[in-house]
């Protein structure tokens, strides 16, 4: 980091005044550069822009299928530019399990989880014993994967349609019917019981109906006889009752719902719905977040989606997954944008990334399988540019502090942050609650901290690229005389105010997270 004197950058300052007068500054900036410092010292982080941030609702996502072994979290690719193997579980923030609804709950009232044998057991414990939390999307209906529900569901007179009857065990439960009600509600409650917990948990996929659980082309009336008059207040029913579940249950950990022109309708293509706009930010007023499932497929991810998408821009964070399968199980190269060859799976990653950047995404997928190997053998600069370019990259990039104090002075900090990255860090979500805040401490020569402060008034959820926040911050030293360090972190008040949120500095970081800053001589 550079430290700078006050008389230095106000020299600095009003040479750059005289001689750039036509250029004009931001608000942020302006006040900031207004402020009178007095004797404090600024000190300048150094910006870190390639580092792997593992934060909360930020970066790479990888993907487990419901049978992974231990040997999934060691899989290892072969990136050219780098000239060695790498792992996804470097990069990632946190696991995406996309599992039935039977495989978490077999029978009434017995739950995979609890069973340290099952494979989903095992997933999550290598989930959490690397440091990565779970997220899940709990599918129920049965089309195309075979059993989703529970058998007991049925047995106990739920509804259901049988798409084929070459296949007696593909059934998709009836959403409004009230036994399949009862039951799912009782799963989604011992779910949240043991996954309530942000911890463990980066998000809820909190939807699950429809076509592998997208929100599209669910079924409410056997679509050989239903005329279709019920499906708009059904689906609103539906709707309303699926997501307060998932609110009332899941109140620490962010919920999803996928944003799509025929939500909740019983189709997956087709023009936009004129309800679904209304079912959409209902769902997102009631805290939710949005993802979507058809990045890169221009045919389905289309001009609807894109709108809404930018009307929810540094609102609400957007969490991406690619369309197109490429290894082998999707025709990607009929594309209508015409530019994905086959053959070419990059081209179809430059796709995703492209418009993931478009949306300001916060997270990207490493799908299972060939996706991800094609993101490291082919497209690793993408990986790397998403890692620098892509979520919330947070730093302070100005900060004044004295060096000196009086031990019970009052002490004025003024400190400067921006976010390099396109995306948005959703401290104002209900599950957070502004939890997240700048927080101050003095540590001693050992690195032990002796005080903390918060800064109250410090909002990170206003830091947008290319918009600098400076505060003005107020404090007493009152600690006994001696030699102390500054440092800065962005705590969690809600966890004893413990750093929480990774900086994308290069300076020193203290085994607790706290960025040291400058040192300070109590007198």
């Amino acid at each position: 980091m550079r430290k700078l004197t006050c008389k230095t950058v106000i020299k600095c300052a009003l040479m750059l005044i005289v001689g750039f007068q036509s250029f004009a500054c931001s608000k942020e900036v302006a006040n900031y550069s207004a402020t009178d410092h007095g004797n404090n010292t600024l000190v300048e982080p150094k910006y870190n822009d390639s580092s792997v941030l593992r934060n909360p609702l930020n970066g790479w996502v990888m993907y487990a299928a419901r049978t992974a072994n231990e040997s999934y979290w060691d899989t290892e690719f072969y990136v050219s530019s780098l000239g060695k193997n790498v792992k996804a579980i470097d990069y990632a923030s946190a696991c995406y399990v996309r599992t039935s609804w039977a495989s978490l709950n077999p029978s009434d009232g017995v739950y995979a989880w609890n069973d340290p044998n099952s494979q989903i057991a095992k997933l999550i414990k290598g989930a959490e014993t690397r440091g990565v939390p779970i997220a899940f999307r709990i599918v129920v209906d049965g089309r195309d994967q075979g059993a989703n529900t529970p058998q007991f569901v049925f047995d106990a007179g739920a509804q259901y349609y049988l798409e084929n009857t070459n296949f007696p065990d593909r059934k998709t439960p009836i959403p409004q019917d009230p036994v399949f009600k009862e039951y799912y509600t009782k799963f989604i409650e011992a779910l949240a019981a043991e996954f309530n917990d942000p911890d463990r948990t980066a998000f809820i996929d909190a939807y699950g109906l429809g076509k592998w659980g997208e929100a599209h082309n669910v079924i409410y009336e056997d679509p050989n006889t239903s005329t279709g008059e019920n499906t708009e207040r059904l689906k609103e029913e539906v709707f309303n009752w699926v997501t307060d579940l998932y609110v009332r249950t899941f109140t620490k950990v962010p919920l999803v719902i996928n944003y799509h022109r025929l939500v909740g309708h019983p189709a997956s293509w087709g023009a936009p719905n004129v309800n679904s706009d209304k079912l959409l930010v209902s769902t997102i007023n009631k805290g939710y977040i949005l993802r979507q499932d058809a990045f890169g497929m221009t045919d389905y991810y289309q001009s609807w989606e894109k709108q809404f998408a930018k009307t929810w821009n540094y609102k609400r964070p957007i969490i991406m997954e690619g369309g197109w399968i490429t290894s082998g199980t999707h025709r990607y190269w009929i594309d209508p944008s015409g530019k994905y060859r086959e053959g070419h799976p990059e081209d179809v990653r430059q796709g995703e990334f492209d418009a993931s950047a478009e949306a300001h995404v916060n997270m990207m997928d490493f799908r299972a399988g060939g996706e991800t190997v094609s993101w490291f053998e082919k497209s690793f600069a993408l990986v790397q540019r998403f890692v620098s370019e892509g979520g919330y990259r947070l730093y302070p990039d100005q900060v004044y502090l004295p060096e000196h104090v009086n031990r019970g002075a009052e002490v004025t900090i003024t400190h400067s942050w921006k976010n390099m990255g396109w995306g948005y860090f959703p401290n104002n979500i209900p599950q957070w609650n502004y939890k997240y805040k700048v927080a101050f401490a003095l540590l001693d020569v050992e690195n032990k901290v002796k005080k903390i402060v918060v800064d109250r008034d410090s909002e990170p959820s206003t830091w947008l690229m290319n918009n600098p926040v400076a505060y003005d911050f107020k404090t007493t030293v009152d600690l006994p005389a001696g030699t102390y360090s500054w440092a800065v972190a962005i705590v969690d008040t809600s966890k004893e105010n413990k750093p929480a949120i990774k900086l994308a500095v290069s300076d020193e970081v203290t085994t607790e997270g706290w960025v040291k800053l400058l040192d300070l001589q109590v007198q």
